[in-house]
Order: C-alpha cells, then structure tokens, then sequence
C-alpha cells in the first residue's frame, strides 16, 4: 500500500456535523481547502474560495446573467477584523462559543510567523487554561466545543494532533474582503433549493 497521501483536485465538501476530537482523519502533507471549500448545513451552502471567479452556475458551470451591487467601504485595520469576523460568523451560522474559538484562533492566525504573506496551518494547543500559553477567558471544554464547530463547518481541518490546516478564504492577512449574498427567483416548476451563501476573500491569503 503506497503511503502518499491523497489529491485534493476539487473543493472540500463538508457535511456540518458532530466532530469526535479523538477521531479526527489527519492530512499531514496537503491542506484540503486549497482547491476551495463547500459546506452544507441544513438550510444553506456556503462555498469559500481565496480568490474571486466568474459568477459561474455552480450546478451547470454557465456564465449567467446577474445584477450586482457593490458597495466599498473603508476601515481602520481593528474595526477590519471585527467586520470580518462578524460577517463570517454571520454566514457560517456560528453559535456564540464557536465564534468566540474562531476569535481566539483568528488571533493566532493574525500573530503567527508567516510565509509569503500566509501560514496554511496552526497549532492550537490548549494548556495551563489558555492557548499555546496565553490566556482566553475560557474553559477547555468551551473551546473544544467551538474548535468541533469549526472543524465541522470547514474553518479547519486536522493536519496533526494539536495541528490543524486552515482554510485560506477565511484566515488571511489581505486588505480588502467581500461578503456576497445571491439571491435567486425560484423556480416554480422544481423542487425548491436551499438557500446558497457565498463567501469571497480578494486580497492576498
């Protein structure tokens, strides 16, 4: 049996569901979320990608006609964060403890040692009641809790115990991000659709 590890040619899809920290399916050599990220809940799909495409249909791969509004507004670097944070917590669905984890390790993400402008993985080790040795506010078990929710809906993805890859559209340093809603007229003679959430980063991961 060869021991190279497996391709990851297209987006990640993700069922949000319950994560058992002890069995967590490690990718030790490629981030799975480079090919983008698809996540499906129980009343949407939220798809992330680190760069803006054409406005395809994601189902017929058809350029398609659509009317867009976009607004650019300006801010300092610390309301930036908070805009960001609040507009993924937003359309990812976050319960209050993960988008306190996702805080927490967005400011890891934000002081880690970076490559080219971007780090694709994280430790995440929590002793002594913090966070590799610095204090949060919270217990173990909170943090666990929110750290299985961001596993579950495509945040992260187990690289290695106390490792984790992260998903480039939604830790990155750029400057600029875009939040996108897509509204679409149903179609009265099919089944109706979930609601689908899409999430853009332009700017460099």
């Amino acid at each position: 049996m060869s021991d190279e590890s497996p391709r990851f040619t297209g987006p990640a899809v993700l069922e949000a569901k319950e994560v058992n920290l002890r069995k967590l399916d490690y990718s030790p050599r490629e981030n799975p979320f480079m090919a983008g990220a698809e996540i499906r809940t129980s009343t949407k799909t939220v798809r992330t990608r680190s760069a803006p495409r054409d406005l395809l249909d994601p189902e017929t791969g058809e350029v398609v006609g659509a009317t867009v509004i976009h607004t650019i507004e300006e801010r300092d670097e610390e309301h930036f964060v908070k805009v960001f944070a609040e507009g993924v917590r937003a359309a990812f669905d976050l319960t209050k403890t993960g988008a306190r984890v996702f805080n927490t390790v967005l400011a890891e993400y934000q002081a880690a040692k970076m490559t080219g402008g971007y780090a694709d993985s994280l430790t995440l080790f929590f002793f002594d009641d913090g966070l590799n040795g610095r204090a949060i506010d919270m217990s173990e078990k909170s943090f666990q809790r929110g750290l299985k929710e961001l596993l579950a809906k495509g945040f992260l993805a187990p690289k290695a115990p106390n490792q984790f890859w992260v998903n480039p559209a939604l830790f990155f340093k750029g400057d600029r991000v875009t939040f996108a809603r897509e509204y679409r007229i149903k179609n009265r003679n099919t089944v109706e659709r979930d609601v689908t959430g899409t999430l853009e980063c332009d700017g460099t991961p």
